[in-house]
């Protein structure tokens, strides 16, 4: 059975700057701890049977780890920029245009919904409406967060350079979505939540693309983002843990979260 049409739902007007910046998203983002995919993987007993949908791909760095699983896996973004540079990443697995509150599939299509690094983007209760409508029943739902750790103190003076630009852009550390998931009006059970260290190597230049691929910079005009690239290679010039270094370390925690839809309502 193919796509279902379905009304667009609108996204947030900060989501456009991936459009900008996914080139720089791909080169500078992490990839996600293999103790995290093999949690996931384990926990949902994904495998060749498997059918994945994934809400957010964008250039398809989760994407490429579950595929060792060979599940079938079916992408989904609403941006045109990373759907092209999704292509260019897998070009052998078609990305399909949608956003989580109004997903292009047929019920009960799933055995398990992925979102990495976007979820925060969604509304979470048609979001989580739509999750349970193509999950089989007892499938299950992964989110996913890559979170900078702040107590470096080259990546905290980074992060004070780009957080006035979030005052009105949802952002990841944010528990919205909890909220609404355990109030106990969806159908799903309990939320379990295990975390991971990471630690993602970088070039002054990829550290560089790694802030300002974020949506709220990525969104801004080009000479202000011009200027926060240079103050970013400033204090990557300063700093004693990065100054005259070709590689950079930036450690991460990430975060997952498991679900299961209930088999019956």
């Amino acid at each position: 059975m193919g796509p279902r049409t379905v009304p667009r739902a609108r996204t947030h007007p900060a989501v456009r700057g991936f459009d900008r910046a996914a080139r720089a998203y791909e080169r500078g983002r992490p990839e996600y701890p293999t103790a995290a995919i093999r949690y996931i993987v384990r926990q949902l007993h994904l495998g060749p049977t498997s059918t994945i949908v994934e809400l957010g791909s964008g250039t398809g760095k989760l994407t490429r780890l579950l595929r060792t699983t060979t599940a079938a896996i079916v992408p989904i973004e609403p941006t045109p920029g990373m759907r092209a540079e999704f292509a260019r990443q897998i070009p052998d697995l078609p990305v399909l245009d949608g956003v989580a509150e109004a997903i292009p599939l047929p019920p009960h299509i799933a055995d398990v919904v992925v979102a990495a690094q976007a979820f925060h983007w969604f509304r979470p209760r048609p979001a989580f409406r739509e999750i349970a409508r193509v999950l089989r029943p007892g499938g299950g739902v992964a989110l996913i967060w890559n979170r900078r750790d702040e107590s470096v103190p080259w990546v905290r003076a980074a992060s004070h350079l780009i957080d006035p630009f979030f005052r009105t852009v949802p952002r990841s550390r944010g528990g919205r979505w909890r909220r609404v998931l355990e109030r106990g009006d969806l159908p799903f059970g309990p939320v379990i939540e295990r975390s991971f260290r990471h630690v993602q190597v970088l070039t002054p230049a990829t550290a560089v693309d790694r802030f300002v691929s974020v949506s709220a910079i990525a969104v801004q005009p080009a000479r202000e983002r011009a200027r926060i690239a240079r103050e970013l290679r400033g204090i990557l010039a300063r700093d004693p843990q990065t100054r005259g270094r070709a590689r950079i370390e930036l450690p991460y925690r990430t975060d997952v979260y498991l679900a299961r839809r209930l088999r019956s309502t």
